[in-house]
């Protein structure tokens, strides 16, 4: 079922109240967390990539920018 989000202001203060009251995440649940969105983007067919040097291109295009932004004064 997909729930489509019309007030995003009530989800950014909704994720803000969360995390503030749940503190930082240990390194292990954080891991467990990680894991088990990577076997749910395999189990969707989105991970691994058909290509994974599609789009690198744009990706080295905006860290150029990026890093020409930050060397400027």
């Amino acid at each position: 079922m997909l729930i489509m989000i019309n007030n995003t202001e009530i989800l950014r203060k909704f994720e803000s109240d969360f995390i503030r009251s749940q503190g930082v995440l240990p390194y292990e649940k954080s891991l467990k967390l990680f894991t088990a969105m990577w076997k749910e983007g395999i189990m969707l067919g989105v991970f691994p990539p058909v290509d994974p040097m599609a789009g690198i291109e744009v990706d080295i295009r905006m860290a150029r920018i990026l890093n020409t932004c930050l060397t400027k004064p």
